[in-house]
């Protein structure tokens, strides 16, 4: 995958690892742990996705 410039400016290229999402009944985002299938954290501030992590189909 390429890399925009400049390296080491501290933001993340790509998407991040081992990490999915999907959307609960109620409208929510939730956040899960690819391992293990833990759900780790729910978004309800705002029904927006979270940025970067992949939606499970």
């Amino acid at each position: 995958m390429a890399t925009n410039p400049p390296s080491g400016d501290g933001h993340r290229n790509g998407m991040v690892k081992g990490r999915s999402q999907t959307k609960t009944p109620s409208g929510n985002w939730v956040k899960r742990d690819t391992d293990s299938g833990r759900f780790m954290d729910q978004k309800t501030s705002s029904k927006t996705p979270f940025k970067g992590v992949r939606k499970e189909k």
